[in-house]
């Protein structure tokens, strides 16, 4: 088994939302990220859910689906801030 290679969060960043097929709006299209944080906030806390499922992320080499996305955003290494779940979400928690 080869060691995981840490993740770079300052790396350019590559999303690719899922198209909403059910509305005429195409939803979000693609957009490039000066780094892998920012890509991956704006994918967990802008894009809405039918986009996110389906989505990847595209840094360097590597390609990260959904969950690979809300791992990286849950990760204790995030370097941004992250939004904060209103008090009804920490109550259903």
């Amino acid at each position: 088994m080869r060691p995981v290679r840490p993740f770079n969060f300052n790396t350019a960043a590559e999303l690719f939302p899922a198209a909403i097929r059910k509305k005429k709006r195409a939803g979000f299209a693609y957009r490039r990220f000066g780094t892998a944080a920012e890509a991956i906030r704006f994918a967990i806390e802008e894009l809405p859910t039918d986009s996110l499922n389906g989505a990847y992320l595209q840094v360097e080499e590597a390609r990260f689906d959904q969950n690979g996305i809300r791992s990286l955003y849950e990760s204790d290494a995030f370097p941004l801030p992250r939004r904060v779940k209103p008090a009804a979400d920490a109550d259903a928690a």
